[in-house]
């Protein structure tokens, strides 16, 4: 059998890969890293990851990171999950929404919550943080619309891109950005309290502490 360790952080974007690890019902053991103690950057997590990131996903000595990476590897490692569709172009589209995400979503919430990787001026830092808030909420309203048919991400069937969907509507309504997701983006929510219903789901939510959505 497989040894897996994920290596996470409650609430970052390996949520979505502990997620789908918990969908495969297969062991796996997982470490937290505490990013507000910099333990991203101590000498063991740097042994594993060297780019000092979550997640990282220990298999049998061999370490793969990503999100999105972590997301497909799992996914086509248990295919009787049903975490990744098996059409040519329904898999397309999983990846169109894993691209959508990582490089959007992520990178205007980064720049709202970490302007001072943008600039070096102290007095630039309050307009870096806002038009990195105003982006993604731009980028949410079109999230919005493709998740208005009420479905999963991929219509009828559950994927591993719907856990990663969590992610950033939860990242949505932290201090960070603090919207009113429920009010503001229906869909979306409807959508994630559908993931937040699903029992592993529940079951990592609870390992991470985390509590959404109402």
């Amino acid at each position: 059998m497989t040894a897996r360790t994920l290596y996470y952080a409650p609430g970052t974007c390996s949520l979505a890969a502990h997620i789908a690890l918990e969908e495969t019902g297969t062991p796996f053991e997982t470490v937290r890293i505490d990013l507000a103690k910099g333990g991203q950057r101590a000498p063991e997590y740097l042994a594993v990851n060297e780019r000092g990131r979550v997640p990282a996903l220990w298999e049998d000595g061999w370490v793969l990171t990503e999100t999105q990476a972590i997301l497909r590897h799992v996914a086509r490692s248990h295919p009787d999950a049903g975490l990744w569709p098996e059409d040519p172009r329904d898999q397309a589209i999983a990846d169109e929404w894993l691209a959508w995400l990582a490089t959007n979503h992520h990178a205007a919430f980064r720049q709202a919550r970490m302007p001072s990787r943008y600039s070096d001026e102290d007095e630039g830092l309050d307009a870096i943080r806002a038009k990195g808030a105003d982006t993604y909420g731009d980028l949410a309203t079109m999230t919005e619309v493709r998740l208005s048919h009420g479905g999963w991400a991929l219509g009828v069937h559950y994927s591993g891109v719907d856990p990663y969907l969590l992610v950033f509507w939860n990242w949505g309504s932290s201090p960070t950005l603090r919207f009113a997701m429920a009010d503001r983006f229906p869909a979306w929510t409807a959508h994630a309290r559908r993931v937040a219903g699903r029992p592993a789901v529940r079951a990592v939510l609870a390992r991470e502490g985390l509590t959404l959505p109402a």
